[in-house]
């Protein structure tokens, strides 16, 4: 089964290499996407309460917009997230700066490990590893800033309504995709495929 199936890949490869190619990378993009993106699920999920209820009642955010969507009254940034209280006022994990905490690391270690993979597998680049992991740096800041001002339009709201294992599920399924419809494009340009051209002599 393995052997007919690399056959038909081979001649599927032969006729048209240039599809092949991008139907290769994105299956290996979603697939290690996919496995970065459940282990931040756990890390979005058990860190903030390891980090306790003081973190998450300390409040952090920059710059400070007040908003009300849908009855729901929340502070607005593009770092941080509001301090999440129940009716009686007491502080909920999920919130503050133990979220913001859990979030930006989770987020960082899975590109710790979804940066050699990609760029060894998926796109097979062999370019200078430090060059491509300043731009890779790069990239994570400012899709992480375009992903953390699009969650605090609607985290608060789904903060209000949801359960907390919903919530996470939600956070992290809308910033994973978002990611990476704009990583996979951005890794086309700091991964380029293939060998170093040598200079001529």
């Amino acid at each position: 089964m393995k052997q007919k199936w690399l056959e038909m890949w081979n001649n599927f490869s032969g006729k048209h290499p240039v599809l092949s190619k991008w139907l290769y990378q994105i299956f290996c993009f979603f697939v290690f996407s996919m496995g970065v993106t459940v282990f931040q699920y756990l890390v979005f999920t058990f860190l903030p309460g390891i980090l306790g209820p003081k973190l998450a009642g300390t409040e952090f955010m920059w710059p400070r917009v007040q908003m009300n969507l849908f009855g729901v009254e929340f502070t607005w940034s593009l770092l941080g997230y509001n301090v999440l209280r129940d009716a009686s006022g007491t502080v909920l994990i999920g919130g503050g700066l133990g979220y913001f905490i859990s979030y930006e690391a989770g987020s960082f270690l899975a590109q710790c490990i979804n940066f050699p993979l990609q760029r060894n597998i998926t796109f097979r680049s062999k370019g200078n590893p430090f060059y491509q992991a300043f731009w890779y740096l790069i990239a994570w800041i400012f899709i992480s800033l375009i992903c953390n001002g699009f969650n605090n339009l609607w985290m608060p709201i789904a903060s209000a309504y949801v359960s907390p294992a919903i919530y996470n599920i939600l956070v992290t399924m809308i910033t994973g995709g978002v990611s990476m419809i704009i990583f996979f494009f951005a890794f086309k340009i700091i991964f380029p495929e293939g060998e170093k051209r040598k200079a001529q002599a």
